[in-house]
């Protein structure tokens, strides 16, 4: 039976939700590697819902406001009209391939591209793209007050607006904004810290399990996370910052979506080639749907107007659209 995992409720607790202060660096993970996903096997069952064709997608995010499901790759972004995914995409030529997509607040449409030292400020209306240069191999960007907060690698820092910055990361691979603070996902160090988009302020950090890869808000201020290597699902509240949950999720979980309108964590597991959704209302995550995936489902987004899910193969096997 599963059970959820005692919450951390102080720093000391446990070694695998163990925090630090805001000047003391957490250890970079054993493998010096960031978790990756799984190499999944052949598909064992047809794939539920319905899967378009599509060319081998790493990354994926949608736009709600504009019905857009956003899709990359390597150099191309694919902006496809959700309510009818067989219609040709308006497509995006990039200088290199994004790392991450992200929707902001006003409808555009970010990708980080650290081959290239740019993110790019799509706007899906027109297909054009507006190139800001971030030196330092940008993993990722977020919209904070005031402009763009982005995760640089070669750095190890966040480039925040005003020409602030936070310092001392090892893979600043995701960013999340919180109520008014960034939260970054260092994929070597699996760790969380929260920063003050304003100052660069770091906050005391906390270890987020053994190899955490993606990382969501939902509508509760937590920030959600897969620990692709530890798999299992964690939920930690923001002020403060605690670890309030740790799920076991076997399969290695890598992809994950959050639906607001249904309170529904959407992960992808890699080993098996399924996609699962966790009620998170509740005290403990709780699973409500399991199906059949495309083969190697490395993303996940999710329509909150619909409820549906789309899932993208990084081998090609095509996008799935889910409809619970």
């Amino acid at each position: 039976m599963r059970r959820l995992v005692a919450a951390c409720l102080t720093a000391t607790v446990l070694t695998g939700c163990g925090g630090v202060g805001a000047d003391d660096p957490l250890q970079v993970t054993d493998t010096l590697t960031a978790a990756e996903p799984a190499r999944a096997p052949d598909a064992s069952a047809r794939p539920a819902g319905t899967v378009v064709p599509a060319p081998p997608t790493a990354v994926t995010a949608f736009l709600p406001g504009a019905s857009i499901l956003a899709t990359a790759h390597e150099r191309t972004v694919s902006l496809y009209d959700a309510r009818d995914l067989r219609r040709a995409p308006r497509q995006v030529e990039l200088p290199a391939a994004p790392a991450t997509l992200r929707a902001t607040p006003d409808g555009k449409l970010l990708a980080a591209q650290p081959d290239a030292d740019l993110v790019a400020r799509i706007d899906p209306a027109t297909g054009a793209a507006e190139q800001l240069r971030y030196p330092g191999r940008p993993l990722d960007a977020a919209a904070v007050p005031g402009g763009l907060a982005v995760g640089l690698e070669a750095t190890g820092s966040v480039a925040l607006p005003g020409g602030k910055q936070a310092t001392g990361f090892k893979r600043p691979a995701q960013l999340v904004e919180v109520g008014g603070r960034l939260h970054v996902l260092d994929a070597l160090e699996t760790s969380l810290t929260p920063i003050d988009p304003a100052t660069g302020e770091k906050e005391p950090a906390l270890r987020a399990g053994t190899g955490a890869t993606r990382a969501v808000a939902d509508r509760y201020d937590r920030v959600l996370s897969v620990d692709t290597r530890g798999q299992e699902l964690l939920a930690f509240a923001t002020d403060p910052l605690i670890m309030k949950q740790r799920f076991p999720v076997p399969g290695a979980p890598y992809g994950l979506a959050y639906d607001p309108a249904r309170d529904l964590a959407w992960v992808t597991l890699t080993a098996s080639n399924e996609l699962v959704g966790y009620d998170v209302a509740g005290g403990e995550p709780r699973e409500v749907h399991r199906v059949p995936t495309v083969r190697q489902p490395n993303s996940a987004a999710v329509d909150p107007a619909t409820g549906a899910v789309f899932v993208a193969s990084a081998t090609g096997a095509g996008v799935q659209v889910v409809t619970p």
